[in-house]
């Protein structure tokens, strides 16, 4: 399947037989995404003050308290990093944008985007 971004640059997909889809085009001019990585976080989070799941606490470290004009967990916040070995997200220039969780129906393939692997030819978007 091919794909014409508004700067008229072509991206091809092709469903592989692993079931992954190998996305490829010029992407010299990209920006990508790398999920945030909360587990140094919630650690010291569950050491000082327990009570929330993973999940729960991955909200909360965001709180931000209006009558201080601060965030609740101020401290916590340098802990949350980058898991820099996962792309979650590719936006080349002019398009398309593609994150985790998109379905690639869109495109006339099978699978929801659950993150890419970097290739010579592109990026390998692993699908589940």
């Amino acid at each position: 399947m091919e794909y014409k971004n508004r700067y008229g640059d072509v991206f091809t997909f092709k469903q592989l037989e692993n079931g992954n889809i190998q996305w490829s085009g010029p992407f010299e001019y990209c920006r990508f995404g790398m999920p945030n990585d909360y587990t140094k976080a919630w650690e010291k989070f569950k050491e000082d003050y327990g009570g929330l799941d993973y999940e729960e606490f991955k909200d909360a470290v965001h709180t931000w308290d209006e009558e201080t004009n601060s965030h609740v967990f101020a401290d916590l916040l340098p802990l949350v990093t980058s898991k820099k070995d996962v792309i979650n997200m590719v936006d080349p220039s002019g398009g398309p944008f593609i994150s985790e969780g998109m379905n690639m129906k869109t495109f006339g393939l099978k699978g929801v985007v659950k993150e890419f692997i970097t290739n010579e030819d592109g990026y390998e978007i692993v699908v589940e």
